[in-house]
């Protein structure tokens, strides 16, 4: 055993000839290579970028104030010039600059929804290519003092303008009853009031007046005329007044060739011409009456 140790011992002491040993610590061959690649890569995507940047910012015109024609300002966003939305709109209010008009256009329509707490919509103004639509429950146009000039609800139509004016060659077809104070045409233009197929009514609580001041009056039928009042009188004023169609009674006296006559009434209302004789022809002429 001491020969051993004695042995390892100086083996252990014996000077060694080789050199020191020396680690290379870094990237080296084509490590080195790649690293140095890819950084030049991100500087020129870094430069890319902030030359797009740049570019982005020249052409939308990016300022403090806004972008392009949108300027930031106290009372909210301003637009100037023409402006497209391929979304909807929300907004509390939009008016044009002063002294410009405010245009809205569209392909297809322009739609303006009034909508409540619950998003439900309350008034809708649809204005299309082939009609105006509005709905809501009520329908006003009004003057800018304030007078109503239009309005439409469920129950019924106001036209508060003093007058009317109907320029169709065909006039005004009203379904139902219609209520106004005067009907009158235009200057030296015709009035004419027509039920083609049912009837005509004119009623007034205080009297129905038609008056022509520089023509003539036509009131036509096909078969019966009534003038009727309940309670008073139905009185004709005029210089001349003709009834050229009345019949004629039988009764001819002899030798007579007259042409004077005495209108008489049957008891059915029935008026008709009787020759005039000495005293009252009527009761020979009954026959009318039949």
């Amino acid at each position: 055993r001491m020969p051993q140790e004695q042995y390892t011992h100086h083996r252990s002491t014996m000077p060694s000839s080789e050199g020191p040993q020396v680690y290379k610590v870094g990237i080296y061959g084509w490590r080195k290579r790649c690293l140095y690649f890819f950084v030049l890569l991100l500087m020129i995507l870094i430069l890319v970028n902030l030359a797009m940047t740049i570019w982005i910012l020249k052409v939308m015109n990016f300022t403090i104030d806004g972008m392009g024609n949108l300027r930031i300002t106290e009372k909210g966003l301003k637009l100037e010039g023409d402006s497209e939305f391929l979304q909807p709109l929300y907004a509390k209010e939009i008016q044009s600059r002063p002294g410009n008009a405010l245009y809205f256009k569209s392909a297809r329509n322009v739609t303006v929804n009034i909508l409540n707490e619950q998003t439900k919509v309350l008034t809708q103004l649809i204005t299309g290519p082939n009609a105006i639509e509005a709905y809501g429950k009520k329908f006003e146009v009004k003057t800018v003092s304030g007078k109503l000039l239009f309005s439409a609800d469920n129950n019924e139509v106001v036209v508060g303008a003093e007058r009317l004016r109907v320029l169709g060659a065909e006039g005004t077809v009203f379904p139902k009853s219609i209520e106004t104070p005067n009907v009158r045409a235009d200057p030296f233009k015709e009035l004419r009031l027509e039920s083609p197929t049912r009837s005509l009514v004119m009623e007034a609580p205080k009297g129905v007046e038609i008056n022509a001041e520089a023509g003539n009056m036509e009131a036509t039928c096909r078969t019966e005329l009534r003038l009727e009042s309940k309670d008073g009188e139905i009185k004709l004023d005029a210089a001349k007044i003709k009834l050229p169609r009345l019949p004629h009674g039988s009764y001819t006296p002899a030798g007579t060739r007259q042409k004077v006559f005495e209108i008489c009434v049957c008891a059915n209302g029935r008026l008709f011409l009787s020759q005039a004789g000495t005293g009252s022809t009527c009761q020979i002429n009954t026959s009318v009456c039949l």
